[in-house]
C-alpha cells in the first residue's frame, strides 16, 4: 500500500516546507510541487494535508505497557494504539512484567505478544538483575544483548556499588547502554522537609530529592570508570541535572530524559487539589513533582541541552488503583496520548521552546541514542528516483499534527486502559490525526480528506 499526503507542510532537514510523500514499506518519496502529477500516479490512496504539519513519529524510550503479567492495567495493543493515537511510531516498553525479561525465554513471552498485537515498533527493554529488583544477581545479559534496546531495572535503583560496576562492565562489554530508574531505597522515609514543601505540609515523608540525586552522581562516576553508555531514567531534581551537566563536561558518556510532568507542573498545583479526593491519584508518580525551582532548572535544561529526550513514563494503572486518593494511590499515570498537545501548548506556542528542540527531543535524539527505527526526514541520505523524487528509505515512520484547531484533553477517551492524566480536561492544541509506522497507517482520526 503506497499513501499519498498531499500539500503538506514537511519537516525536511529541520525547516518546514510543502511537499508531496508517498509512504510505503520501503520508505518515504518526497515530491516537489513541480512533479505532484507523479506522486499521484503511484499513489494507492491520497489525503489532503494542506494546513497540517508532519513530522517524524515521535519516539518514547520509557512506557509500561503491563504485558505479559498485568494486563488489567494495560496490553501491548492498547498501549501501542495510545501510542500511535498520541503520535509515536516507536516505543521502549520497561520489564516490570510476568515473566521478569531476565532470560530469554522471560522476554519472548513479551515479544511474541509485540509481534502480534503492536500497531508501532515496541522495542523492549532486558532487566538488569535476575529478580529485576536492583539487588539479585544479573540476568542473563549475554542471551538479551542482540534482541534489547538496553538494560534496565525500571521501578527500582541498582541498590550497591558492586552490582551496578558488575553490569556496567557487562554491558560496556557487549556494546549495551544501561538505563537507570535513580533511587537510593537508604534515603527514603526521611524527614518530610527533605521531600519537599506540600510534603511537609500535609506531614508526608515522602520520596526524597536525594535520593535521586545521589545515585546518578554514583552511577555517573562508574559510567566514567567503566567507559559504559549510562541513560538516567525521569530526572526531577535540580541537584540530578548539575551531575548529569558537570559528567557531561568531564566527557562522561550520559544522557537522560525528563517527562512532561516535570516540565509543567510543580508542588505548587498539589495545593490546589484535595489529597483525599480519589481523583487527585491522577498526580502521584515517582519521581514526584517537585519544587517550582527544580521545574523552572528542568526547563532550563532542556532548552540548553543538558536533557536530551522527553520520555513520558506512561505508567498505566486500573481506575481502582488510582482512586485511592493522592497518597494510597498507586504510582504512576499515563501519557502517550497527551505529551505531545501538553508541551506544545505550554512550551512551544508561548515561545519559551522552539518546535525544531521539541522535535530533536521527541523525535532525533531517541533514535539516535538508542538506535531505534524511524525514517528522520533528513535527505542526506535520499536517493534520487526517475520521477524526480526523493527516496529516503527506511522504516516508513510519520505523523499527521494539527497545529492549529484547540481542543480538550478527554482522559475517559484514551486509548489506553489507564485515564488517569494530570493534562485531563486541559486546553491544548497539536492534535496527531494520522500515525504512519513503517509505511503502515497505526492510527487514523479520519479528519484528513480523502482525494481518492
Amino acid at each position: 500500500m503506497k499513501t499519498l499526503l498531499k500539500n503538506g507542510t514537511v519537516y525536511l532537514d529541520h525547516a518546514f516546507t510543502k511537499a508531496d510523500l508517498l509512504v510505503s514499506e520501503d520508505g518515504i518519496s518526497v515530491y516537489s510541487s513541480d512533479n505532484a502529477a507523479a506522486s499521484e500516479r503511484a499513489a494507492d490512496c491520497s489525503f489532503d494535508a494542506d494546513g497540517y504539519a508532519i513530522v517524524p513519529g515521535f519516539a518514547d524510550v520509557h512506557v509500561h505497557f503491563r504485558e505479559p503479567g498485568f494486563s488489567y492495567k494495560e496490553t501491548i495493543r492498547t498501549g501501542s494504539l495510545a501510542g500511535a493515537y498520541g503520535g509515536y511510531s516507536c516505543v521502549c516498553p520497561m520489564p516490570n512484567l510476568k515473566p521478569k525479561p531476565s532470560t530469554l525465554e522471560g522476554l519472548k513471552a513479551q515479544t511474541d505478544i509485540i509481534k502480534k498485537d503492536s500497531v508501532i515498533h515496541a522495542i523492549p527493554y532486558g532487566a538488569i538483575t535476575m529478580k529485576q529488583d536492583g539487588r539479585s544477581a544479573l540476568s542473563d545479559m549475554d542471551a538479551l544483548a542482540p534482541h534489547v534496546c538496553a538494560f534496565t531495572d525500571d521501578g527500582k535503583g541498582v541498590q550497591t556499588e558492586e552490582r551496578m560496576r558488575e553490569a556496567m562492565e557487562k554491558a560496556h562489554a557487549l556494546g549495551k547502554m544501561i538505563t537507570a530508574h535513580c533511587e537510593d531505597e537508604s534515603l527514603l522515609g526521611g524527614s518530610a522537609i527533605h521531600a519537599g514543601r506540600y510534603a511537609e505540609s500535609i506531614g508526608w515523608k515522602g520520596i526524597t530529592s536525594e535520593s535521586e540525586w545521589k545515585q546518578i552522581e554514583r552511577d555517573c562516576r562508574l559510567a566514567d570508570e567503566t567507559g559504559c553508555a549510562y541513560h538516567v531514567c525521569h530526572v526531577s531534581t535540580k541537584e540530578s541535572i548539575q551531575v548529569i551537566r558537570d559528567a557531561k563536561k568531564s566527557g562522561v558518556d550520559v544522557t537522560c530524559e525528563t517527562g512532561p510532568h516535570y516540565l509543567v507542573l510543580s508542588e505548587e498545583d498539589l495545593f490546589k487539589i484535595n489529597p483525599d479526593d480519589p481523583s487527585s491519584g491522577r498526580f502521584k508518580m515517582n519521581p514526584p513533582l517537585r519544587s517550582e525551582e527544580d521545574r523552572k532548572a528542568m526547563l532550563d535544561a532542556v532548552i540548553d541541552g543538558t536533557v536530551d529526550m522527553i520520555a513520558t513514563d506512561h505508567a498505566p494503572h486500573s481506575a481502582e488503583e488510582k482512586a485511592k486518593g493522592l497518597l494510597k494511590s498507586a504510582n504512576g499515570i499515563v501519557g502517550l496520548e497527551s505529551a505531545f498537545p501538553v508541551l506544545y501548548s505550554r512550551l512551544v506556542v508561548p515561545g519559551i521552546l522552539s518546535m525544531d528542540r521539541l522535535l530533536e527531543l521527541m523525535c532525533f535524539a531517541p533514535r539516535r541514542r538508542f538506535g531505534l527505527p524511524g525514517t528522520t526526514l533528513e535527505t542526506a541520505q535520499a536517493e534520487r528516483q526517475a520521477d524526480g523524487s526523493l527516496l529516503l528509505p527506511g522504516s516508513a515512520d510519520i505523523t499527521v499534527l494539527d497545529l492549529n484547531t484547540p481542543y480538550t484533553l478527554r482522559a475517559d477517551e484514551f486509548k489506553s486502559m489507564g485515564h488517569s492524566c494530570p493534562f485531563d480536561g486541559w486546553d491544548v492544541q497539536g492534535k496527531a490525526v494520522m500515525t504512519i509506522c513503517g509505511g503502515k497507517i497505526s492510527a487514523d482520526r479520519a479528519e484528513l480528506k480523502r482525494l481518492d
